[in-house]
């Protein structure tokens, strides 16, 4: 995994060179002269594309992961026990890079409240949406997040929604909708609930993301990471045994590889990655950086599954990726 190093990297930087500080990365760097400040600035930026990066790999390697998934264990039992799984190797991580687990009393409500935001209500809404929508058009859903983060950065952050990020804005999101829906979305009323479901779980989860900037936890990022996805997904896995029946005693050879690549990748790795860059990146960036996600999604699915990516595809990856790349610069 080409992502790992930067994992390792950032935050043994993190934990031998500068003491956990509660400050965001600009309220820190207003302190430092103007010359150092530019270059500390670059150098925050530059950590938190290359984690969002991870992010996005991880998230978007997990869309074929959780196809096969589902044929083989339903949706809330195996993102909420993944979840628990991953939180506990995510403990032992932490540990190993000598971070303390525990949790300031006065940061208990925030965390509580932004585990809910970034972690129940996006596992359970998102899977619960895919019941009644079909996966491209749950994405196109999902994925309209950074359209509510920006837009809710600029009444609660600050953040100038400048016309270079508006452009950019509508390029990914119109590569996105040419990608997963190409002929649109049929909203047929056998899919409302599908539809408020996943836009349900895109705009509270772009409400953490923002919120997360605004009240961020005074935790450093794996500590934060374990606390959210252990809180997060504790509900979910029970909602999933109370009203599923998974049967992992089933699960393929290929099932538990997979299974095994949710828990280290989509949680340890991905999640950790997006609690660091959010700590680095303005929400809105970094939001309009997950549109990548989906992306991977198609071309690992293509190779993998064998789906088909024809030439209006690849125009709307580019699309996509163009405005990904637009968005890093506004």
């Amino acid at each position: 995994m080409v992502f790992l190093p930067v994992i390792h990297t950032v935050w043994t930087y993190e934990l031998e060179i500068e003491p956990v500080d509660s400050r965001t990365p600009s309220d820190a760097l207003k302190t430092l002269p103007s010359h150092d400040g530019a270059a500390a600035q670059r150098r925050t930026r530059t950590i938190g594309y290359l984690l969002l990066t991870a992010t996005s790999v991880g998230w978007g390697l997990n869309w074929p992961v959780s196809k096969h998934l589902l044929t083989e264990l339903p949706p809330l039992s195996v993102r909420g026990i993944s979840g628990i799984v991953g939180a506990a190797l995510l403990a032992l991580l932490a540990l190993a890079f000598r971070q303390s687990l525990k949790v300031p009393r006065a940061q208990w409500p925030r965390l509580m409240l932004l585990s809910a935001l970034n972690v129940t209500a996006w596992m359970a809404l998102m899977g619960l949406a895919l019941v009644y929508l079909p996966a491209s058009e749950a994405a196109v859903m999902a994925y309209s997040m950074p359209v509510w983060a920006s837009v809710l950065a600029w009444p609660i952050l600050g953040e100038r929604i400048s016309v270079l990020r508006v452009v950019a804005m509508a390029m990914a999101i119109a590569g996105l909708v040419a990608l997963m829906g190409g002929g649109g979305i049929a909203a047929s009323y056998a899919k409302l609930p599908g539809i408020l479901l996943a836009l349900s779980g895109a705009f509270l989860f772009a409400v953490g993301t923002v919120f997360g900037k605004r009240w961020p936890l005074a935790l450093p990022p794996l500590t934060s990471a374990v606390w959210q996805i252990l809180i997060g997904c504790l509900p979910v896995a029970a909602l999933g045994l109370l009203i599923e029946q998974p049967h992992f005693e089933a699960l393929s050879s290929l099932g538990w590889t997979l299974f095994a690549y949710s828990i280290v990748i989509q949680f340890c790795v991905a999640y950790a990655c997006w609690f660091a860059a959010l700590q680095r990146l303005p929400a809105s960036v970094a939001a309009i950086g997950t549109l990548l996600v989906p992306v991977i999604g198609v071309l690992a699915s293509a190779v993998a599954l064998g789906e088909p990516l024809g030439a209006a595809k690849i125009a709307a990856l580019g699309l996509t990726i163009a405005g990904v790349v637009l968005a890093s610069r506004s």
